[in-house]
């Protein structure tokens, strides 16, 4: 085809379904289809057709466009800092992935421009509005009125895996609220008010769509569970619960008095098990050699299998990293920016190319380490999406009906988090602002505990504690109206048909004794009287124990993930791993009832109180004659114990979704619940010791449940490094302040200890595993002799307003960017100033590749940097909000891109200390500081990647 015939098509307007779409026309312009930018940004400078296409733009070395940031590479030496020594993002072992791939590069021309080949129509990205668009009239305000805000530019939408401007999104707000505070008519005084009221409209939909989302899955969980063991004979899509009878205590106390029994197997004749169903054959049948029992564990195994491979199967060919392409996503960032797509043929890859990029499942895992990355400014287009979020709920539902050992508490934070990102993005205001739009998401996480386990307050504390990253009064307000939405949703929906949020909810009704402090780790002195201290000193002990487990339990995990799963053949067979491990889990399970036992319902019967009179033992846990019973039960629950830890150990990672909630609750309860018995046996056998006077020889007055419940906080505080929030949870699961003092103390004793044995709790170290981009503010460094200039990036590309900027020029420049792994950056402005060069500006690679697109027709044609007075808020129109008329940019010449320059960028001196860089990036959120000499030269650049590596290396010489 002819270049003028090309160019005239690509020109046109592109239709989809029949819906015209305008193609960039100016700075304000939407997003135009990736594969269009990519031809016209390829096609500048070609005269002919004929001309190879890939001799111009072809990197030398093939880049991956990675992930992470953080790269495994040994500590260098303290020298003069090099890009490509200092980020070592070349060197990713593995972590890489692309974002477009040879089949999804399609023609412009023999393609729909917004349908990768081979991609499904189904999964067609929705069109994405322009990050920084104005929708509706295009009429100016007068200039009087412009003086009250400014702005520093035009910011274009983020591509996947960048970070995000904060002060950009922040002067932005900023001035859209400025521009609904000038009207002053009645209809303004109306806009203003809707949009204060938007943010809690949309709080008020994610609560309600998180609590139905958990309902669903609650519901579909237990009855795919109880579909292993048998089924309803009356009504077959009734789970167990639903289909027998299920009493209260005062029932099972009434039954002792009137000597009835309620025993499952007599009072639930609707209920039939695979043994029952198939006991007619194997008697009947002189070939079948196994009983009826056999039948009823082949059809278990067979049906947690088809499960779990479901839910993989989904979580893999759904959610892989590389079927999600969004317009917002670079034109010319893959390596497969110069392929002759005009003839199909593919050039041959480039000798000393990168290893094979792994692939990642964004419905994987638990999904918080990924949330904490997002809500610190990370962009990942997809993670949040619908997609993600269908595979996330139905992946979770088989995986823990399938038996595995993990939770669907965790993954509702994922869960809830895409549900507030699908609803925030019918409103402009939060569509058009990244920053904005993680106050959504912190609200959104709130509600994601709430429905897990019933605790709104927890969840908003869990919130702040864990996951947010910026989480102002305003957020904690939204986030406690959200979760309060969503527990109240949830128990109008009654999940479990009990009135209850969660299934393993309970309450107690007697207090707690000073002495059992002392027996929360040990059985204690006999026949002695301890002071206070001491009896604290024990209970520091039992704690610690808990917290070395925890700890423990988070270095294994992350030794078994980093050095089997990543580095043999697992890797590369996900499915296989799952098989094999459910396969495991499936032949463990049939030990005994408690490894049998779903995680929430072991929960409950550990934590559950057994009352005086009640004929409920919760499956053998209630101990009515410790000198007999005790022991069995001691070993059933350690068997329970050691089994449920391995198998979580090996199970947390794999290819499924998953949490590390219950079954690192399920753990803590087996250890406490121990513990209980043990003081409980030695009650009675010596019940006058002066340690249990203060029972007035009531032999009932131990209670297991209470230290299978510290137990449990206690552990889940090692792996987590969870404290206030976690503490709060326990508060709302027992509905009681009673057992405050013993949870807070062994939750904070349990977190120092597994702070001295790893610094890190599970989420930080799955960070670390993955490499995600993430800045903990809470982290202390020491600099030692570090200086600003030993981080400071010399040799990246500048622009300079003295020489000749063309359109080709810059998209080499832009180019060679991308190429270096540096698509998170951009270019400083330079001009010359007495031999040296003074800062004009900055501008990022969307930015320009978005200028260089609108332009891209006279690859001669200079392009022109002017830097003026910051622009008034009604000439950058990024400020608009979509409840009022913007106004148009005066800006009217396309080759001058000083729109899109940041005229006043964030600038240290050469002679600042590094924790003026830390606090910048950490308190401010800064993507980028520029770094001058004493006398107000240029002299490099630190963007938030840089940094980060950086910080890692520091950490490493620890």
């Amino acid at each position: 085809m002819p270049l003028n015939s090309l160019r005239r098509t690509l020109s046109n307007a592109s239709f989809r379904g029949g819906e015209r779409e305008e193609q960039p026309s100016g700075p304000l312009s939407p997003p135009s289809d990736t594969t269009w930018r990519r031809q016209r940004l390829l096609h500048i400078g070609e005269e002919d057709s004929s001309m190879n296409e890939t001799a111009t733009l072809r990197p030398s070395v093939t880049q991956n466009t990675s992930y992470g940031t953080l790269p495994s590479f040994p500590p260098t030496k303290k020298t003069s800092s090099s890009l490509s020594v200092r980020r070592g993002l070349i060197s990713l072992p593995g972590l890489s992935i692309p974002l477009f791939s040879a089949s999804t590069t399609h023609s412009p021309v023999s393609t729909p421009p917004h349908t990768a080949r081979g991609e499904p129509s189904h999964f067609r990205s929705r069109p994405i509005s322009a990050y920084d668009q104005p929708i509706g009239a295009t009429q100016p305000e007068p200039p009087e009125a412009e003086v009250d805000v400014q702005t520093n530019g035009i910011r274009v939408w983020y591509s996947s895996f960048t970070s995000i401007d904060w002060l950009h999104d922040a002067i932005k707000d900023s001035a859209r609220r400025a521009r609904l505070r000038r009207r002053r008519s009645r209809r303004g005084r109306f806009l203003r008010q809707l949009d204060r009221s938007i943010g809690w409209v949309i709080v008020i939909i994610v609560g309600f769509l998180t609590a139905v989302i958990a309902f669903l899955i609650a519901r579909g969980e237990q009855w795919l569970f109880d579909l292993k063991d048998g089924y309803c004979g009356s009504a077959w899509y009734k789970a167990k619960r639903f289909c027998c009878p299920q009493y209260d205590e005062q029932d099972y106390i009434l039954a002792a008095f009137t000597s009835l029994s309620l025993h499952e197997s007599e009072t639930c004749a609707s209920w039939r098990s695979w043994a029952q169903v198939f006991s007619p054959v194997a008697d009947a049948s002189d070939w079948i050699y196994f009983e009826a029992e056999a039948f009823e564990y082949i059809v278990y195994a067979v049906l947690a299998l088809v499960m779990a491979i479901t839910s993989s199967l989904l979580t893999i060919y759904l959610t892989a990293s590389t079927s999600f392409i969004t317009r917002k996503d670079s034109g010319v960032l893959s390596e497969t920016f110069a392929e002759d797509d005009d003839n199909g043929k593919v050039d041959p890859p480039v000798p000393g190319s990168e290893q094979k990029r792994r692939v990642l499942y964004y419905a994987a895992g638990s999904g918080i380490p990924e949330i904490k990355t997002i809500l610190s400014g990370f962009v990942i287009h997809g993670y949040l999406g619908g997609r993600t979020l269908f595979t996330k709920a139905v992946g979770l539902t088989l995986s823990v009906a399938a038996g595995l050992s993990l939770g669907k508490e965790g993954p509702f934070v994922h869960i809830a988090s895409c549900v507030g990102n699908i609803v925030s993005r019918f409103f402009s205001k939060y569509e058009n602002n990244e920053g904005k739009r993680r106050e959504v998401l912190s609200a959104a996480s709130a509600a994601g505990v709430a429905v897990a386990f019933g605790a709104p307050i927890g969840g908003v504390l869990f919130s702040l504690e864990e996951v947010s990253y910026f989480f102002p009064a305003k957020v904690m307000w939204r986030s406690f109206f959200c979760a309060m939405v969503a527990a109240m949703t949830l128990k109008f929906l009654d999940p479990f048909g009990s009135g209850k949020l969660v299934l393993f909810q309970v309450t107690y009704d007697k207090d707690w004794h000073a002495y059992e402090l002392i027996f929360f780790l040990f059985l204690g002195v006999f026949g002695v009287r301890l002071s206070t201290s001491e009896m604290m000193s024990m209970l520091e002990w039992f704690s610690s124990i808990q917290g070395l487990w925890g700890a423990y339990f988070s270095k294994l995990n992350y030794r078994w993930s980093r050095d089997v799963r990543n580095k043999t053949w697992l890797k590369a067979h996900p499915l296989l791993e799952v098989c094999l491990v459910t396969s495991v889990t499936t032949l463990l399970c049939f030990l005994n009832p408690y490894t049998r036992m779903g995680g929430t319902e072991l929960v409950y019967n550990l934590f559950a109180e057994c009352r005086t009179g009640s004929t409920n033992t919760h499956s053998g846990l209630c101990v009515v004659n410790p000198s007999t019973q005790a022991w069995p039960v001691i070993r059933a629950i350690f068997t329970a114990l050691v089994v449920k830890s391995v198998l979580t150990l090996i199970t947390f990672g794999i290819k499924v979704p998953a949490g590390i909630f219950i079954p690192t609750l399920g753990a803590g309860a087996c250890a406490g619940r121990i513990v209980g018995i043990l003081i409980q046996w030695m009650q009675h056998s010596y019940p006058n010791s002066p340690i249990f006077a203060s029972c007035r020889g009531d032999l009932d007055c131990v209670i297991p449940g209470l230290y299978a419940m510290v137990g449990a906080a206690s552990t889940l505080s090692g792996v987590t490094r969870t404290t206030v929030s976690l503490a709060v949870i326990m508060f709302e699961l027992t509905d009681t302040l009673t057992y405050a003092v013993p949870v807070m103390l062994s939750v904070l004793v349990a977190k120092t200890v597994a702070d001295a044995v790893e610094p890190k709790g599970i989420y930080d170290l799955v960070i670390d595993l993955s490499q995600l981009p993430y800045l903990n503010p809470k982290r202390d460094y020491i600099w030692g002799s570090y200086q600003i200039n030993d981080v400071t990036e010399r040799d990246v590309d500048v622009i300079r307003v003295d020489e000749s900027n063309t359109v080709k020029s810059l998209r080499d420049k832009l180019q060679s960017l991308l190429n270096s792994g540096n698509d998170d950056s951009g270019f400083p402005i330079l001009r010359p100033d007495d031999r040296e060069s003074r800062l004009v500006g900055y501008i990022g690679a969307s930015e320009l590749e978005h200028a260089l697109t609108i332009v891209a027709e006279d690859a001669n044609q200079t392009i022109s940097f002017h830097p003026t007075a910051p622009y008034g808020h009604s000439q950058m129109t990024s400020s608009i909000s979509s409840l009022e008329a913007g106004s148009h940019i005066h800006h009217n010449d396309p080759s001058d891109f000083s729109c899109y320059m940041d005229q006043a960028p964030l600038t240290v001196q050469s002679n600042s200390p590094l924790e003026l860089v830390q606090q910048l990036f950490a308190k401010l959120g800064a993507r980028y500081v520029v770094v001058t000499d004493t006398d107000g030269y240029y002299e490099g650049v630190i963007d938030k990647k840089t940094w980060l590596t950086f910080l890692d290396q520091l950490e490493s010489k620890r």
